[in-house]
């Protein structure tokens, strides 16, 4: 294997994981310890924890590492854990994420990886619904119809023509992530929709790759009509934002303001730089790539 591998960040946001991330920064962290020759790093990103996520990720950080995490006390939405995130994206050549609870292994998130690799693309994703794709546990008949019926509505408003921007393992180029940072608002789970097609209008190619993927028990993820109107409002807010109207709407912030807070939703991101909230120790260092490891 050729030491002249990019060198690779993995983002994984957290909110409250502490029964099921510590296997799963075990296999990833031994995986690509094993089978990754350029530089690997991993942040987990957690996002206003109220159990012991953090003392889970700190006792994988003295294990491995290459195993940091950025600590946001108050809650700021899986889309806004991954905003932050992606603010280091200037450590790393290339830069991915993954969901907390495993659903995506090691092996499947590696395919993304050797996609960029091996071609010039922007940006590649795991995809459920490709021929090709393994699915050893699906989702229960309700997620799946409303995971279908959101896609129905993304076609409808974006038109991208991607089966599967959900999936949560993806993994882009730098310049692509420092191209459309700027872009990216919204913090809750429509956050990817809105990375997909800020992609696309900035002219990056996004391919999808059928995946192997397993559904986890005990997701924080309820589907219910608090949770479908917060997605559907977030797709509008993202549909207006690219359109020639969106200057004239400043007077309506407010009303969306309220929306959010009715529906419990992380509000829309206002982006103000690199990240602050590095835990940091006593007794260590920060590392040259300027995040801090755990205690």
């Amino acid at each position: 294997m050729s030491s002249a591998q990019p060198s690779l960040l993995l983002l994984i946001p957290a909110y409250n994981e502490e029964n099921r991330i510590g296997p799963v920064l075990e296999e990833y962290a031994r995986y690509f310890g094993r089978t990754h020759a350029g530089r690997f790093q991993m942040v987990v990103v957690l996002n206003g924890c109220r159990d012991n996520t953090l003392g889970v990720v700190q006792a994988a950080a003295a294990r491995h590492p290459f195993i940091r995490h950025l600590d946001f006390p108050a809650p700021i939405g899986k889309g806004g854990a991954l905003i932050e995130g992606l603010k280091l994206a200037p450590l790393a050549d290339l830069i991915g994420y993954v969901d907390a609870d495993g659903a995506t292994p090691p092996v499947a998130f590696h395919d993304l990886v050797r996609c960029l690799e091996e071609s010039n693309i922007a940006c590649a994703i795991a995809s459920r619904w490709l021929p090709g794709a393994v699915v050893h546990h699906f989702q229960p008949e309700n997620r799946r119809f409303a995971s279908r019926l959101f896609h129905l509505f993304v076609e409808l408003f974006f038109q991208m023509g991607i089966l599967d921007t959900q999936c949560g393992a993806k993994v882009m180029r730098r310049r692509a992530v420092e191209a459309v940072h700027e872009r990216l608002t919204l913090a809750d789970l429509a956050f990817d929709v809105n990375l997909l097609f800020s992609l696309r209008r900035a002219g990056f190619t996004v391919r999808e790759i059928p995946t192997e993927w397993s559904d986890k028990s005990g997701s924080k993820v309820v589907f219910n009509l608090r949770t479908s109107l917060n997605m559907l409002l977030s797709l509008v807010r993202l549909r207006l934002i690219y359109s020639p109207f969106y200057r004239w709407l400043g007077p309506l912030r407010p009303i969306e303001a309220w929306l959010y807070r009715q529906l419990r939703a992380p509000q829309p991101f206002r982006h103000s730089g690199v990240p602050e909230a590095i835990q940091r120790t006593e007794d260590r260092e920060p590392d040259r790539s300027g995040i801090n490891r755990s205690p």
